[in-house]
This record gives structure tokens, sequence and C-alpha cells, in this order.
């Protein structure tokens, strides 16, 4: 196997031909339904912020600055009051996802995924119902809390257990709830514009993608992994043999016992994982597991998600016609998931990454080109209808290159890296980085779009180009390869053996 430019060779790593089971199809769908409300929030908040009902109760300011005659068109919806009613989610988020990696270790990955669930079911509610910012302001923590909690918890319960040679296409089904939640969101937002409280409808709805993640994680058990890691060894075997089947019982009891030998090392070593983590030897761990989360973001994904409504109303389009062509962005990522699903453990997780950045950089660097030559630096330049349809295709064939590569591969190879005892840890700093990140981005894209103008997208078009770089050079082929023997890719690594010594396990 070729790994950054280097034959790797991993005889020595047990790859167990493990049969896709109903159980595994069945467990893997409940836990990447998780992604649901994550991906409905993104959806609703940007569209929900071009209602005109919901800004003339919240933020008539804002209204008012989009009714004007002449106004610079990148400059239209900047409110740091607007920002902070999409970016409060993240602070609370990167608070929980911290919090989540001491529940994880203590009470399981499907529990952490049962509390995000109803965390967040309730902070809908509150915001279906708000009467003022301030209760706005909090059913958004609440929000989330839970979007924290289950972000932390289900990619790391998919890596477990899924089998090895196809954890990329199971792992790349959260990302592909992300890209449903959105568009479900899109549609939501398309049908309630018009309606007086529309907006309290957009909003209260999320209590449902919350509810049906909720009770079906109620129905399925946790990983073999967690159940080991807390003793409860019979439950485990339990628990492996539903998910692989009986026809193969000296193949799921050899997968078994590399489990329990993982799980032994991992509460041999009781120090707290926070501090482990920053050892010399997991170095190449971390830094790629922090690095990732941060380049995700920076590709411009999020926030581009989240104002696209704004964005396509500032470049000429109505409220109905932004909604609609924001609907189109979403499908259009939800169809690219698919396509990563079927390649991701056929192509490898770095060409992937690759192909996808060359694509996004490309389209950065074109929507800012056409904004230049059409609205102008100004921002009071007028762009033809022909020109507005033209930065929708751009930023769907943007879209489509995330949708394929750093989107479902950004919560997957995390979740991967890491050895068992510190992996809940691992993945909570990852969450961790990229709430930090989206909350700064979402807060400053509006001001950022009125400051920088269309230099904006030449921005993330620099961060795509850097964060390709980075893949080429230090991030190692990682598919096929079992989780607890994922240790031998750094150890074989041009970079990275430098700061590992050879182990056994």
């Amino acid at each position: 196997m070729a790994i950054g430019g280097l034959a790797l060779d991993v005889s020595g790593v047990s790859n167990i031909d493990a049969k896709i089971t109903a159980a595994v199809v069945m467990t893997c769908v409940v836990a990447a339904s998780s992604g649901l409300i994550f991906g409905y929030d993104i959806g609703i908040s940007g569209g929900v912020t071009t209602m005109k009902p919901f800004l003339e109760k919240f933020f008539p300011s804002v209204l008012k600055k989009a009714s004007e005659a002449k106004t610079n068109v990148y400059c239209v919806y900047d409110s740091q009051v607007l920002t902070a009613f999409t970016s409060s989610l993240y602070i609370a988020g990167l608070v929980a996802s911290l919090v989540a990696s001491r529940l994880t270790a203590a009470y399981g990955r499907r529990t952490t995924m049962i509390l995000g669930g109803l965390t967040f079911l309730f902070g809908a509610v509150i915001n279906g119902l708000a009467a003022n910012i301030a209760m706005l302001i909090s059913g958004r923590i609440l929000l989330g809390f839970g979007v924290g909690f289950t972000n932390q918890a289900a990619p790391v319960y998919l890596s477990e257990v899924a089998p090895p040679q196809w954890r990329g296409a199971f792992n790349s089904g959260f990302q592909f709830f992300i890209g449903v939640g959105v568009v479900a969101a899109n549609m939501i937002n398309y049908g309630t514009a018009n309606h007086l409280n529309g907006w309290r409808i957009s909003l209260g709805l999320a209590a449902v993608p919350a509810a049906i993640m909720t009770v079906g994680c109620l129905t399925i058990s946790d990983t073999p992994s967690s159940l080991l890691a807390r003793g409860r060894h019979d439950h485990a075997r339990a628990s492996l043999f539903k998910l692989r089947g009986t026809e193969n019982r000296a193949d799921v009891e050899a997968e078994l016992a590399e489990l329990v030998k993982s799980s032994q090392i991992a509460l041999e070593a009781r120090a707290e994982p926070f501090r482990t983590i920053l050892e010399r030897r997991y170095r190449p761990q971390l830094v790629v597991a922090v690095a990732i989360p941060c380049f995700q973001q920076l590709t411009g994904i999020t926030v581009n998600a989240f104002y696209a409504p704004v964005l396509f109303r500032s470049v000429g389009f109505g409220s109905g016609p932004a909604l609609i062509a924001t609907l189109i962005l979403g499908l259009v990522n939800l169809g690219s998931i698919l396509v990563s699903t079927m390649v991701i453990d056929r192509f490898g997780r770095r060409f992937l990454f690759i192909a996808g950045g060359v694509q996004m950089f490309i389209c950065q660097v074109a929507v800012a080109v056409l904004l230049a030559a059409t609205v102008g630096a100004a921002g009071d330049g007028e762009m033809t209808k022909g020109y507005a349809v033209t930065v929708v295709v751009l930023l769907c064939i943007y879209s489509a290159g995330f949708g394929w590569s750093w989107g479902p591969l950004s919560w997957l190879v995390p979740s991967e890296i890491f050895p068992l005892k510190l992996r809940p840890a691992g993945q909570s700093l990852s969450v961790a980085v990229n709430f930090a990140v989206t909350f700064v981005l979402s807060q400053t894209f509006l001001a950022t779009l009125c400051e920088f103008k269309y230099g904006a997208f030449l921005f993330y078009g620099g961060w795509i180009l850097l964060m390709t770089g980075f893949v080429v050079l230090f991030l190692p082929e990682t598919k096929g390869i079992p989780v607890d023997s994922m240790y031998q890719v750094w150890e074989k690594h041009w970079f990275w053996r430098r700061f590992t010594k050879p182990t056994s396990v």
C-alpha cells in the first residue's frame, strides 16, 4: 500500500474480512442519523435570517438597511447581533464537545448521543416559542450542547462499529445525514418564508430530527470497544456477535481478542487523557485531529451554507429564488456525499481530499473574479441574472467538491486515528476545534464580506490551497486499516515516524 509516496507493509495488521450484516447497517444508519440535527440547524439558520417577520421582530435595523435604496450589496446583512444568533450555538457546542469526552468514557457513546438528542429537542422547543432575543439565544445554546454531544460521539461510534474495509462508507453516513438535514431545512424554509409565523415553524420543527435520532439510539447497543472499556465483557461479546453475525465465529472471536487487548492497554494506562494526548509519541494524531476540522471550516463551506440565502439575495435574487438556489446547493451537496460513500474505501482518503481541494479552489477563485467584474469593489455594481446564475453554478460545483471530500472525511479521519484510550479525548478536541473555528468564521463572515468584498472568496481559496498541500505532505492513507492497528501508518510515514517508536500491541 502506498502512503504519501511510501510503501507501507501491512502484513502485520489484522484485517478481518467482516461481512456487512443487517445489524451493522441498521446500527450505523441510526448512529449516522445524529447528523440530522446538525444539518437541519445549518440549513434553517440562514433561511430564517432572511424572513421579514423574523427580522421585524428581532432585528429591525437589519431590515431597515436591506430596504434602503442605495446600499453596498456586500454589507446589507452585516449585523453582529444577527450573526450572534447563528454563531452562539458553536460556543455551546465547543464546551459540550469537551465535556462529552468524559461522558462517552464513563457512560458510553450511545448514552451521549441520546443526551445530545434530548438537549437539542428542548432547545428547538424554546426557539419555536421565543418571545425575545434572550430566549432565542438560550434556545440556540441548548441546540449547541445537543450538537456538541452528538458530533463527538457519533463519528467514534461509527468507526468502532463498521467493518474496517467499509469504515469510510459507513462513517460517511454521518455527513450524508447532515446533508439530508440541510436539504430538509431548505425545503421547510421555502414553504414557510411567506407566513407570518413561518420562522417559528422552521425553528420549532428542529425537534423532529432530534426525536427521530433519540428514539433510534434507544434501539441500538453501545459499541464493543466502549463496553470493554467500561468492563462489560459479556455485553461487548454479545454486541460484536450481533454486529458481525454468527456464521464466522472464529473471525469474530479473533476481532474480540484484539479489542480486549486494546481495552486492557487503555485500562492499564489510566493517565489523564488530555495530558497523555500531548505526549510526543501522539503528536502526529494530535496535529492531524486539530488541523483537519480547522481546515474543513476554512474551506468556507459552513458560512456559505449559513448565509447562502443572504448571499444570493445580495447578488440579485429575490427571497423566494434565493431559497430555491440554496435548496439546489443542498441537493448537489447531498448527491456528492453519496458519490463519496461509493468511492471512499476504493480510492482512499488522500485522493478525495486532494481532488476535492483542487475543485473547491478553482470555484472560489472563479466566484471572486465574477464578483469583481460585475459588482466591483465598491459593491454598487449591478449583477445581471445570467451572472447571478453563474455564481449559483460555481457554488454548486464547489459544494460538490466539498461533499465528496472534506465533508465526510473531516469526521472520519479524526475518529479513526487514535488508540482506544485516547479516542474520546481526541474526538472531543477535534470537534471542539471545529466548533471554535466555525464560531469565529460565522461571527465574522458578513463583516468580512463587507470589508473584503469579493476578496473574501480569495481568502478561502488561499486556505484551500494550503490545506491541500498539507494533505499531500503530512496525511498518511488510512483506508482498510483496523482502528486498533492504526499506529503502523505513523511509524511508516516519512515525517511522522520521527515522533513515534515501533509499538507492539
